[in-house]
């Protein structure tokens, strides 16, 4: 049965998400960052059109790449040894998903004033990141999301030049996995994701991952920095 929230109103268990639409979970409450860590916290993610109100997903199964799915395909394997681009991590937030939102507006965006408010808050007290791909000083490309323990989730990603948004993900995942991540939640399927090397794994998998403790190595990974470009 689908819940209604308030602005005091708990989540419900994920496992009482519909079947279909597959995961709609619940309707309401806000995008405070309490509500919104809760909710990432849960492997429960908002996801809605401007003139909606706030829907929360929780699908079954969940998109995701591990250390063992993602595929480094030759072309960019050789891009990555040719390519001027550099890649940041932390560098510029609110450009990137301002990207993200032009990028997409055409399928009905759902990062509108509110997310982007909503989420800059969440990357100012070190929840949410972004990974910026630069050609010289101009911003071509990059992804954000949240990292919530061992996990990293991909909300969204955009380019300006080709491969800027697959060179974003792929350096980003190898130094991630490298420093111990366990997956990077892409949330639901498409065809670009799995050929990529996206998988789907059950929610109850998924969950346990978010739960799992967190490498040393990892405690301090988004620290403001270049990222090195190969894998």
């Amino acid at each position: 049965m689908l819940r209604f929230l308030d602005e005091t109103t708990a989540f419900p268990p994920v496992h009482h998400a519909l079947q279909d639409p597959n995961g709609l979970l619940a309707v309401g409450g806000d995008l405070s960052a309490e509500r919104l860590l809760s909710a990432y916290q849960s492997g429960i993610f908002p996801w809605y059109g401007q003139d909606d109100p706030i829907l929360w997903w929780s699908p079954d199964p969940r998109a995701v790449f591990t250390p063992d799915s993602l595929h480094y395909s030759r072309s960019m394997r050789r891009f990555s040894r040719i390519t001027s681009f550099r890649v940041t991590l932390n560098q510029d937030f609110v450009a990137v998903i301002r990207g993200c939102r032009q990028a997409h507006q055409a399928s009905g965006v759902w990062i509108h004033d509110e997310f982007i408010d909503a989420y800059t808050l969440l990357h100012k007290q070190g929840q949410a990141h972004s990974v910026e791909v630069w050609d010289h000083d101009e911003l071509v490309g990059g992804l954000y999301g949240l990292g919530v323990n061992s996990v990293f989730t991909a909300e969204s990603m955009f380019h300006q030049r080709p491969n800027a948004s697959k060179l974003a993900l792929l350096t980003f995942a190898h130094a991630f996995f490298n420093a111990g991540g366990r997956c990077i939640d892409a949330q639901i399927e498409n065809p670009h994701l799995m050929s990529l090397g996206a998988i789907n794994v059950p929610r109850s998998e998924f969950v346990e991952q978010l739960n799992a403790p967190v490498p040393n190595a990892l405690r301090d990974f988004y620290q403001r920095r270049q990222l090195k470009i190969g894998f």
